[in-house]
């Protein structure tokens, strides 16, 4: 029986517990995990936190570990594939050297700058003042970065000075030398492209899109993600093609000529302009909610096509072509910003619909939210906006507005 060991506790990684437990010689650890992950057949949670290193490698070696995988970004800037690799353990995902590429926007752009990779023109600082009088010379809309990990929050589109002025002071309250990136907004449909890498070798997953807003039209704060769908009919394959030419491969040969090993998953955030593709950034993990319409697309074996790829092994990976997976976020009532827990969890008795939980929780022998984003309904079918209304139904008839929010334009971009 093979074992393997999933970091993380979300709703990607619920998604990917799935994903990895459909062999039926594998068993799969999730730390720390969330508790209806228990509830997979062949999945178990283990009460260690994504950030304990040490235990974390503890319990690989003590329980014979095959492989690991890395769901989160955090562990992975802090360097748990080293900490891991140096303990002799298989383990999939970036270095701390190749995180950067998530943990630093400075280093992405220089590694784009130098592979000529296309995204927005920016300028960094790190106080307000000089922050300020940059932006009062340049034309609006611009977008603010914060030059770190924000869990998908750290990025401000600001409309106008009054606007520029209101985020700043809120940034600079926070941290007087908080590191920003100010780019020019880039106009253009957004999407995301996600790839398995080790090394130069690169496989495809479909593309997605994640919806960030907390309100239908992309109205109302950043957030984590409200919900995605898969595969994109806007897009051809031309699209995806552009995306791996002219970004995935060129930033990963750079990568490679500065001495640095990609292995994991390199998650492209992208946007087609009229001038074509460009990157908005990076991340070094799958995305989330990006991760629940995407594997469950897989027609084979993730755990093989992991191993496969470490090997570099020859392989063809088949995705499914003849549905669309669209998912809508639950989120606690008042997220991004404060919000209740311990809320009853939303029952839904429709078999063709599926569940990804996240922010779950136990309490006197009850299971409750905790957090902000809740659990995820997925639907899929041959036609994107019948799966969009099952999705849309379900909820009406089984959430409580008032407990939980969620938007209804999941999927909307494909049909403009």
């Amino acid at each position: 029986m093979e074992k393997w060991l999933l970091i993380g506790s979300g709703g990607r990684e619920y998604a990917m517990a799935q994903s990895l437990a459909k062999n039926d010689n594998r068993e799969v650890f999730v730390a720390p995990g969330n508790p209806m992950m228990n509830v997979i057949d062949r999945v178990q949670t283990v009460d260690i936190e994504e950030l304990d290193f040490d235990g974390l490698i503890e319990f690989a070696l003590d329980n014979q570990i095959d492989w690991t995988v890395v769901g989160p970004e955090k562990p992975l800037s802090d360097g748990i594939v080293d900490q891991f690799i140096d303990a002799g353990l298989k383990v999939f995902g970036p270095n701390k050297e190749a995180a950067q590429l998530e943990s630093s926007k400075e280093f992405a752009k220089e590694v784009m700058q130098s592979a000529n990779v296309p995204t927005a023109a920016y300028a960094t600082f790190s106080n307000h003042d000089d922050a300020l009088s940059y932006m009062e010379e340049h034309d609006f809309p611009i977008v603010v970065k914060l030059n770190g990990l924000a869990a998908g929050k750290g990025v401000f589109i600001i409309k106008d000075l009054a606007e520029a002025k209101e985020t700043l002071a809120s940034i600079y309250d926070n941290d007087a030398n908080q590191e920003i990136l100010i780019e020019e907004y880039l106009d253009g449909q957004e999407f995301s492209m996600i790839v398995m890498v080790n090394g130069l070798d690169v496989i495809t997953m479909p593309l997605a899109q994640d919806h960030k807003r907390i309100y239908d039209g992309d109205k109302g704060p950043n957030t984590g993600g409200m919900g995605a769908y898969s595969p994109l009919p806007q897009f051809g394959d031309d699209v995806l093609n552009e995306g791996l030419v002219k970004v995935i491969r060129p930033v990963l040969a750079e990568m490679h000529k500065r001495g640095i090993l990609f292995q994991g998953f390199l998650y492209a955030g992208l946007i087609l302009t009229k001038d074509g593709v460009k990157v908005i950034e990076f991340n070094v993990r799958m995305g989330d909610p990006e991760t629940q319409v995407i594997l469950p697309q897989l027609q084979g074996d993730l755990g093989d096509v992991i191993v496969k790829l470490m090997n570099h092994q020859e392989q063809t990976v088949d995705w499914q072509t003849d549905r669309y997976f669209l998912g809508n976020v639950l989120a606690a009532k008042g997220y991004p910003g404060n919000h209740k827990n311990g809320l009853t969890l939303p029952q839904f008795s429709d078999e063709k619909l599926s569940l990804a939980y996240a922010g779950v929780e136990e309490q006197d022998e009850k299971l409750v939210s905790s957090g902000g984003r809740i659990m995820m309904v997925i639907s899929s079918d041959k036609d994107l906006k019948a799966a969009q209304a099952n999705v849309n139904q379900a909820i009406k008839d089984n959430v409580d507005s008032n407990d939980y929010a969620y938007r209804t334009d999941i999927g909307d971009k494909a049909f403009r």
